[in-house]
């Protein structure tokens, strides 16, 4: 029990950090999370026991039905048109395995980050080391969880000590990374980053000038916003980021004009 308690202080240590006051014992809630809606933080008070928790965080929160077929076997073809990847300098570099990409063939919302990190590269999987922790929190706030996002990066591989994408590499990566967002086709994409969000908008402005509005991508909505790695050395900006998720969620209610 000491555990549940420590694990919902946590949780609402975070929603405060963004800003979210409380959460919501409305039912509306939980269906909007039952049918995979984005459930906004309702000022319902302050939360004090597990009760009072967004669907997203609870044991019996709902996990996504079944994916359809189609485009998980076009996620199936692009990982393999991809294979063994060489056609940057970055397979030379140090990298253990491709990282592709994560989540809900079929997702509503789709989060783009820049690169694979150190514990990405080992688990072949995108956003699980420190700043993915970070993600996961905010995409249950958000009231999803993983399983109902599809979640990659615009670089597939490593580059080595975490710099910075270079110009050629973004060119090799980009169009698997364009050919995901095609076949996922989200309603929303949130690029992360200043990387992600100028690889996704051609433009070479900084993250600080690109987020806090919805921008035409591909035929759907892109919301930019900070990565979770500059949250964590930054995290006075968290709410800034949630300002960002508000919108996005807005977005996937129909309640923004685009």
């Amino acid at each position: 029990m000491s555990d549940l308690r420590d694990a919902v202080r946590a949780h609402l240590e975070f929603y405060g950090e963004l800003g979210i006051d409380g959460v919501s014992r409305d039912p509306a809630w939980t269906r909007r999370a039952a049918a995979g809606g984005a459930g906004g933080a309702a000022s319902a008070g302050p939360a004090s026991a597990p009760d009072d928790l967004p669907a997203a965080l609870r044991d019996d929160a709902p996990g996504p039905g079944p994916a359809d077929p189609t485009p998980v076997a076009a996620l199936i073809a692009i990982r393999e048109d991809l294979g063994d990847c060489i056609r940057c300098k970055l397979h030379g570099q140090g990298r253990k395995q491709i990282v592709y990409g994560v989540g809900n063939p079929s997702a509503d919302l789709m989060f783009v980050g820049e690169a694979p990190g150190a514990d990405e590269d080992i688990q072949g999987e995108p956003f699980v080391g420190r700043a993915g922790q970070l993600l996961t929190k905010i995409i249950e706030a958000m009231g999803y969880t993983r399983k109902d996002v599809y979640i990659a990066n615009v670089l597939k591989c490593r580059p080595p000590g975490n710099r910075n994408p270079e110009p050629d590499e973004v060119a090799s990566c980009q169009p698997f990374l364009l050919r995901q967002i095609d076949v996922v086709q989200p309603k929303v994409m949130v690029a992360l980053g200043t990387f992600a969000a100028q690889a996704l908008l051609n433009t070479k402005d900084p993250i600080g000038r690109l987020r806090g509005r919805a921008w035409p991508c591909r035929g759907r909505q892109l919301v930019p916003t900070f990565h979770p790695a500059f949250l964590l050395r930054s995290p006075d900006r968290k709410r800034d980021t949630w300002d960002d998720m508000k919108l996005v969620m807005k977005i996937l209610r129909g309640e923004h004009e685009s």
